[in-house]
């Protein structure tokens, strides 16, 4: 009968390096859970839909406005214990609109819930141009410590002529305090001088402006490009000609 050998125990090192695999398996697995990163923050919304908002003073239109809007404000959440930034587009089939319209003042107001947005423009009778003097906003969201209220009447935003509108495809922000700002998109409005419930002849942004503008830089480059390779052309030619001599 052959003798077994016996077995040769393991050599300390590797007997200590199994043994701590093993008590930290456990806490590694809850480590990499507890280091999860948080889930990404929502998306900003979808571009706002755009909305018609007309006063009007004796059933003739006095002020109208057609554009997208979207709030952007900051404010103590109540759930987190800290300040928020969030982005709220206005829904034109959920919001009532008023206003009014005097000789050298228009307001516009929109409502959709407990939020209040008013527009305040203003005319010089002197120099015949508009703008928006004034923005003024109240809202109560759900998780809001408290209301917020903020209002800026010295802005100087949407200069047009009268009897013109102001029209600006390209989206705008108009900042009215450290804790708002307001985007607008696609934006056609008219405050003064309205005609017919029609706007009058649209004097655009500087945004189209410029957006209008690259096109036709880009095509008087490749104009003149063009005439300077037709130019180099027509002088080669006439250097080959004049290199020929009569026998």
């Amino acid at each position: 009968m052959i003798p077994r050998r016996p077995k040769q125990p393991l050599p300390a090192a590797l007997t200590f390096l199994l043994v701590l695999a093993v008590t930290l398996r456990p806490s590694l697995s809850s480590d990499a859970l507890a280091t999860t990163s948080p889930p990404a923050p929502p998306s900003p919304p979808s571009k706002p839909e755009r909305g018609d908002y007309n006063v009007t003073n004796n059933g003739t239109a006095c002020l109208m406005a057609r554009m997208g809007l979207q709030l952007n404000i900051t404010y103590l959440s109540r759930s987190q214990g800290k300040a928020v930034q969030e982005i709220i587009n206005i829904h034109p089939n959920l919001t009532k609109h008023s206003g009014s319209c005097e000789a050298e003042t228009a307001s516009l107001k929109l409502t959709e819930d407990n939020t209040n947005l008013t527009f305040i423009f203003s005319l010089n009778s002197t120099t015949n141009k508009y703008h928006l003097s004034g923005l003024e906003l109240s809202a109560k969201l759900s998780d809001m410590a408290q209301p917020l209220t903020l209002s800026n009447t010295s802005l100087d935003y949407l200069q047009g002529n009268l009897g013109y509108s102001y029209m600006c495809q390209q989206e705008l922000t108009l900042s009215v305090g450290q804790n708002f700002s307001l985007n607008t998109f696609q934006l056609q409005v008219q405050p003064f001088g309205v005609s017919g419930d029609q706007f009058g002849s649209a004097e655009d942004c500087e945004l189209d402006e410029d957006e209008m503008l690259i096109p036709i830089i880009v095509g008087a480059a490749l104009a003149g490009l063009v005439l300077i390779v037709l130019f180099a052309y027509l002088i080669g030619r006439k250097r080959s000609h004049a290199g020929y001599q009569t026998i």
